[in-house]
């Protein structure tokens, strides 16, 4: 795939700008251009990287008294390496010494950690995902990423009248182009400093990725003696991605107690690596799981963590899919809730997405080809939520919008739903 490296950021224009009075927390995982973009948006103020040691030092001795005249307003980066100057900030915050500062950080615990205590009912929290396949396919020349079909989804009342409109396929350049997107994101993931390297070259950066994710990352998060035990915690769990979370076999497997199994899952849950979807039982039957499911955010860390590097999968696809809605959800601050939904006796749909108008289902198969079966969780379900029901999808990896069948039910590519809503 032939691409851009400056890409745009759908978060670039949630981000308020200089003129207004606010303290801006800019958090998310290693690597994922938080400082490419912090430096793009906000050029006039003051760049502080404390990943310096002598930043560092600077700023610890640095007066609170004299930090409006010395810093004023700032980008300040890496901000949970000196967490005093949490404190210093919000004094000269509310002393109006200062109108404007964004702090960065990719270790959320000791971040917001601090911020909760320091900075409450002052700062404005947003976070920066791996890329996204409706960023990867902005068509050329355009300022602006595009929407994906998906954010329309969430934001109508049904599925229907949503997909009932769209040319059924997209044909020539524009078909190839999202699948271009698609099939980057499924063998590489979202990390923007992968763009422009070799194959070979990827590889190696995800390899020592890894290595500094351990070292500055999870030094920042926890104090570990020994890092093989937590390595090993996150090949495995990176290996159950997409399955319902065993904290007795994550510890039996890896070599430890439940309790540290716990804590492990936390921190990486905590510098963005992996996410918990929590199962949906309001208002449906008392007989459901209620057992969190496990997915990883990225898709090249999950094949160099997991060591596969090989053809499509249901595990790989359904891992995408779900990480791609997440990370829109989460980017766009969007009022959505996501679950699945589970029963003791193993009926599932893979996605449940709550939305202020009602619910819409989700199942999620890698194959080219829906069949009727695809749809009977979903039509469970339905009749389970009665009005509360704005439709269904299976989510599949063809090319064609179609419906399936009543209620609302329809098979959309997943290259479609999560690129650009355009016809």
């Amino acid at each position: 795939m032939n691409v851009d490296k400056h890409i745009n950021r759908l978060l670039a224009e949630l981000l308020p700008q200089p003129s207004v009075r606010r303290i801006v927390v800019l958090t998310g995982a290693r690597q994922t251009g938080k400082t490419t973009l912090a430096k793009q948006l906000f050029t006039d103020l003051n760049y502080i990287n404390l990943d310096a040691p002598e930043n560092r030092d600077a700023l610890r001795s640095l007066s609170t008294f004299a930090w409006a005249k010395t810093v004023g307003n700032a980008v300040i980066d890496e901000a949970q390496k000196v967490p005093i100057i949490f404190e210093k900030v919000k004094y000269a915050y509310d002393e109006a010494g200062i109108t404007f500062t964004v702090l960065t950080g990719s270790s959320q615990l000791l971040l917001l950690k601090k911020i909760r205590e320091s900075l409450a009912g002052r700062a404005f929290f947003y976070e920066l995902w791996p890329l996204m396949q409706c960023e990867l396919n902005t068509p050329s020349g355009s300022a602006d990423a595009s929407f994906p079909l998906l954010d329309t989804l969430l934001t109508e009342r049904s599925v229907s009248s949503v997909l009932t409109d769209l040319a059924p396929m997209r044909l020539g350049s524009q078909s190839y182009a999202s699948q271009a997107a698609e099939d980057y994101i499924l063998k590489w993931g979202g990390m923007p400093a992968l763009l422009n390297l070799s194959e070979s070259d990827r590889w190696q950066w995800l390899k020592n990725y890894e290595y500094t994710y351990l070292e500055r990352d999870l030094a920042d998060l926890a104090k570990l003696d020994d890092l093989m035990p937590f390595r090993k915690f996150q090949q495995i769990s990176a290996l159950r991605s997409a399955q319902l979370l065993n904290y007795s076999e994550l510890a039996r497997d890896t070599g430890i107690s439940v309790d540290t199994a716990r804590r492990y899952l936390e921190y990486l849950r905590l510098s963005y690596q992996a996410v918990l979807l929590q199962p949906y039982y309001r208002n449906l039957t008392s007989s459901v799981v209620k057992t969190p499911k496990l997915y990883w955010m990225d898709i090249g860390l999950w094949r160099h963590l997991t060591g596969v590097k090989g053809d499509l999968s249901g595990q790989l696809y359904e891992t995408m899919v779900v990480a791609e809605i997440v990370k829109w959800v989460r980017t766009r601050q969007r009022d959505v809730n996501v679950y699945f939904y589970r029963t003791r006796s193993g009926n599932e749909v893979d996605l449940i997405l709550e939305t202020s108008s009602g619910i819409i289902g989700v199942e999620i198969k890698s194959r080219t080809v829906v069949v009727p079966k695809d749809i009977r969780p979903l039509r469970m379900v339905a009749e389970q939520l009665g009005e509360r029901w704005c439709g269904g999808m299976v989510v599949y990896s063809g090319d064609e919008i179609k419906r399936l069948g009543d209620p609302d039910i329809f098979a959309i590519p997943s290259k479609r739903l999560l690129q650009a809503a355009a016809p």
